[in-house]
């Protein structure tokens, strides 16, 4: 009898702490009850604006987002306006994008706000405003990008919930064909895979093609920037 009351008198006292443990969960940001949605080749062409930019301004828990390029929608403004982590929702935190880092992002439009999504005593810190964009941290909408190439949860087959899982980088000229359905996902995921041969071949042609010259090289032909 004694050793059933105590093991029920432990689980009273580890229900007392589990709210605790639940609000410390959303602080860190891994309880928002988000599903895994599938790598950057998967989940970006269901959004409604990928956009490689510059972070230029943050103010709360939104960043401005300026563009080098629209890959895919329309931008009608100067600059996205992207809503990040705040409460539970399921968001990267705006802290992993310091102003003046480079990122392809994969955009959902504000359309409306839900009820309680705006707080008129934390106007800074709230769902986002209609029009603007959220970022999504339920797959992989987004990429970083270092000089003309980017790493993230590109393709199919990466960890689930990681957005720097390990790889080659991959030229932006690449997803960007990818993006307008020039490039199979097979030839983006031999693209980012680890010390791939085909990707070093893959990499002189495009950067010859950036030059202006032909697309496809003569055989031993060497890179004089390399």
């Amino acid at each position: 009898m004694w050793p059933i009351l105590r093991f029920l008198s432990r689980v009273f006292v580890w229900s007392l702490s589990l709210p605790i443990l639940i609000v410390k969960a959303e602080l860190i940001g891994v309880d928002c009850d988000c599903l895994w949605q599938g790598s950057f080749s998967e989940v970006a062409p269901g959004t409604d604006l990928i956009i490689l930019g510059t972070i230029q301004r943050k103010k709360g828990n939104s960043v401005d987002l300026y563009p080098e390029k629209v890959l895919l929608g329309s931008l009608w403004s100067d600059y996205a306006r992207v809503w990040m982590k705040t409460g539970n929702y399921c968001r990267p935190e705006p802290e992993n994008f310091p102003v003046g880092s480079r990122w392809v992002m994969a955009l959902r439009k504000i359309k409306s706000i839900p009820r309680g999504g705006f707080n008129p005593f934390t106007p800074n810190e709230s769902f986002g405003r209609k029009d603007d964009y959220i970022l999504s941290s339920c797959g992989g909408f987004w990429l970083k990008v270092r000089g003309n190439s980017l790493t993230g949860n590109l393709v199919p087959g990466m960890p689930r919930f990681s957005h720097e899982p390990k790889m080659s980088p991959v030229l932006v000229e690449i997803v960007s064909a990818y993006l307008q359905g020039k490039v199979s996902t097979a030839a983006l995921v031999e693209a980012s895979r680890q010390q791939s041969k085909d990707l070093d071949t893959l990499i002189l042609d495009t950067r010859s093609f950036l030059r202006g010259q032909e697309f496809s090289l003569p055989e031993n032909h060497s890179d004089p920037n390399s």
